[in-house]
């Protein structure tokens, strides 16, 4: 294969190799680098003779080498273009996510020695971009809390874990109260900062394992992993006792919270298909029955 850029001449091909906006390196069959331009040494804070010589292999993250060799491998039988996307290590050991695009040149008459091109793109900002879009997915933008997608999955993944390990695995299901009478008295954003309050104190009480999430206007959800009804029931106080703290918002309104909380647990010899929709049913009855409790 012949690549585009051997079409210009001589001095325009290296004007082209050194002013490229993307990293550029030369490369043998054996993936050892004979060339390296300046925007892929400023890149991974290399100077080009630092690179000259090197393995483009030692300079992929350990996790990823292994994607890259069969890669590289790929190249070499094909002998066409490749693209794919990897991490590459820094001098300092920092490391930076790219996309790599290799080309196979042929040798050419005059001499010129078959190798690798490869074109390296920093793609730091669209991974960033990536994970904000996946994150806001999976979040609520109002509370930051898990949304329900994000909540049916540690849901499955608690009841997956409890069946491996022979444990239970227990819900919360939480209700706010009164919080429709909030919401026409002192209008849409103090509901809202009221929200955000009541997840701030549902999150302070967790364990690392567990997972709190807001799957409705004013349902909260807290995900328990090895976890029976005693444990549940013990987490389920300590909410009510977070919440019942006075609660000053930044206009200086004060305002008295309570919830209603309902328990749901699975024990560890079930299936976790049938106990997604049984645990999530008996959480939400016994949260009714705990509200009509309070009411009365």
């Amino acid at each position: 294969m012949t690549n585009a850029a051997d079409t210009l001449p001589p001095a325009d091909r290296r004007s082209a190799f050194a002013n490229a906006p993307m990293g550029i390196a030369l490369a043998t069959p054996t993936g050892l680098i004979v060339d390296a331009n300046p925007a892929l040494a400023a890149m991974l804070a290399y100077t080009a003779e630092e690179l000259y010589g090197r393995s483009m292999l030692d300079l992929v993250h350990p996790d990823n080498r292994p994607a890259a060799v069969e890669a590289f491998a790929e190249l070499l039988e094909q002998r066409k273009m490749m693209r794919h996307e990897t991490r590459l290590l820094r001098a300092d050991g920092s490391v930076v996510p790219v996309q790599v695009t290799s080309s196979w040149v042929d040798g050419t008459p005059d001499g010129d020695p078959p190798h690798v091109v490869a074109i390296v793109e920093d793609i730091t900002d669209r991974k960033a971009l990536e994970a904000a879009l996946v994150h806001r997915s999976l979040h609520d933008p109002l509370t930051g809390l898990p949304n329900r997608i994000l909540f049916n999955d540690r849901l499955h993944h608690a009841l997956e874990r409890g069946r491996r390990e022979r444990t239970p695995t227990s819900l919360l299901g939480i209700d706010l109260d009164g919080f429709k009478q909030i919401n026409d008295q002192y209008g849409h954003p103090v509901g809202d900062e009221v929200l955000v309050a009541l997840a701030e104190r549902l999150t302070s009480v967790l364990r690392a394992s567990d997972t709190a999430a807001r799957v409705g206007g004013d349902e909260f959800s807290i995900v328990c992993e090895n976890s029976g009804r005693p444990d549940a029931e013990t987490l389920a106080a300590r909410l009510r006792d977070r919440v019942r703290e006075p609660l000053r918002l930044a206009s200086g309104l004060a305002l008295p919270l309570t919830v209603s909380i309902g328990i749901g647990t699975a024990e560890g010899d079930v299936d976790p298909e049938r106990a997604f929709e049984a645990l999530v049913r008996e959480a939400d009855d016994a949260m009714y029955v705990d509200k009509a409790r309070w009411q009365d």
